[in-house]
């Protein structure tokens, strides 16, 4: 497992804290890790295609398509 350090803005600081004393989730981690999460399933689909267009334009030796 990774470890990573964050900075927010306090702003979002506030939000995340007031979920964790709120009950919405256990801990400040759990916050992140839901928003990891979430993220990378909205974007899979992009993500998945950024890659492969990235992967053809190396193997055509030219710059990546975006």
């Amino acid at each position: 497992m990774k470890t990573l350090e964050v900075e927010l803005p306090d702003e979002i600081a506030r939000e995340v804290d007031n979920a964790v004393r709120a009950g919405v989730f256990e801990s400040v981690v759990e916050v992140v890790r839901v928003a990891l999460r979430e993220f990378i399933s909205r974007r899979r689909f992009e993500l998945m295609e950024r890659q492969q267009r990235e992967d053809i334009a190396w193997a055509l030796g030219s710059k990546p398509v975006k």
